[in-house]
């Protein structure tokens, strides 16, 4: 099999608190390692009972997150029939047992219990769910379920609350600013990192048309203009990304990549050098005179969902608030740059610009632009070793060694 378009996959399976065996490998058609649908319906399909994925558990080959051999552990919800409980060996022992920095959700408790919340909330909404809920995706940074009722689907996301947004507290910040902006809110419980979201219909808008930016940005912008004009950014008790704190926390992530060798010695040096400029640049992009606000951080076009999936007009939804922070609006701004063509990034790099000068007149938008990739590179190597931080270590393969990444894109961005 090319794993560019695929992968194996090997679980390992268990029930109430017994080991029931490995099953597998076999092949999938889907590269990504979070995608477990097609783990979830091969085994369930082999083994007679509905199952869900607990979490990755070890990987063999593949890069950035696809591709090559995964391993799950994999929880069976009712008792297989002809499966007796073993004693597992060694180091599946290990693999299945307890670790530092597991999220809540990885454990066969931690999802039943993430499961039972959501129905009960459901149920307590007048809207009963219909069937088993459909577990989507699972992975270091978030667990994701379909969940069946007769008014349409509602969908489970739960994460680490350790170091994510509460995330229906910022989607209720954009959505008094722009209602049709944000999924429905149906319930939410921060402590456990778990909301409850009602269906939006559409497609995520990889490849986003000229008419989809041009709905999208602006009301992104006019959202953030408000919530910066009204004072509810400062007050809302987000993380502090902001250009400042970002400059401050960079020399202490280069000693961190300095001891773990993630650098070559010109590449340090070079980052040094760069940290060493940055309170200037700061105080550049400050000139420019976008105001700090509620960030999305993570605004490419793959959050946003389009259109009824019938041929429909409806008008992009953002999605997945989990980066949400107090920032820089250049940081949205950016962020799709990766994700689109020359000609898509030249329209929405102007969009974005033109959105901000009716909203703050005389401010420098493009400007801000131009000095932003630096700056912005070297949060997603603090954001990406926050997750590092906080996963445990059979997931690191996640992002393993994407902060030096990150930190070589900010010296690239220089020009």
């Amino acid at each position: 099999m090319d794993h560019g378009n695929g992968r194996t996959v090997g679980v390992h399976l268990t029930y109430d608190g017994g080991y029931l065996g490995p099953v597998g490998p076999f092949e999938v058609g889907v590269p990504w390692w979070s995608a477990v649908g097609v783990v979830v319906e091969r085994v369930s399909a082999e083994v007679g009972v509905p199952v869900v994925v607990v979490r990755l558990v070890g990987v063999t080959g593949g890069e950035g997150g696809r591709g090559g051999h995964t391993v799950y552990h994999v929880e069976a919800l009712e008792r297989p029939a002809g499966r007796a409980a073993r004693q597992p060996d060694a180091g599946t022992a290990a693999l299945l047992g307890p670790a530092e920095r597991r999220a809540g959700w990885a454990t066969p408790e931690g999802l039943r219990a993430a499961v039972d919340w959501a129905e009960r909330a459901l149920t307590s909404a007048g809207r009963p769910v219909t069937g088993r809920a459909e577990q989507v995706r699972s992975w270091n940074l978030s667990g994701l379920f379909r969940l069946p009722t007769a008014a349409g689907p509602a969908w489970l996301k739960v994460v680490n609350p350790a170091f994510n947004a509460r995330e229906a507290e910022a989607i209720a910040l954009f959505g008094a600013a722009d209602p049709a902006l944000v999924p429905v809110v149906l319930a939410a419980d921060p402590a456990h990192g778990r909301v409850l979201l009602d269906e939006v219909p559409g497609e995520d808008c990889w490849g986003p048309s000229e008419a989809e930016v041009a709905d999208v940005v602006p009301r992104l912008v006019a959202a953030q203009a408000a919530l910066a004009a009204d004072g509810r950014a400062a007050a809302a008790g987000l993380r502090d990304r902001t250009p400042r704190a970002l400059a401050a926390a960079v020399p202490a992530l280069l000693d961190r990549l300095a001891a773990g060798a993630e650098l070559t010695a010109e590449e340090l040096a070079a980052a040094r050098a760069l940290a060493a400029r940055l309170p200037a640049l700061v105080e550049e992009l400050t000139a420019c005179g976008l105001p700090e606000t509620v960030v999305h951080g993570d605004f490419h076009p793959g959050n946003w969902r389009s259109g009824d999936g019938d041929g429909g007009d409806g008008g992009p939804v953002v999605i997945d608030y989990a980066d949400a922070c107090l920032g820089h609006p250049v940081a949205d701004g950016w962020r799709p740059r990766a994700f689109v063509d020359d000609e898509r990034w030249a329209q929405l790099a102007g969009v974005w610009a033109r959105a901000w000068r009716e909203r703050v007149p005389g401010c420098a938008p493009e400007r801000a632009l131009e000095l932003a990739g630096p700056l912005v590179h070297l949060g997603y190597a603090l954001r990406y070793q926050e997750f590092l931080d906080h996963i445990e270590d059979s997931e690191r393969p996640y992002h393993e060694g994407d902060p030096a990444t990150e930190v070589r894109n900010a010296l690239a961005a220089l020009g």
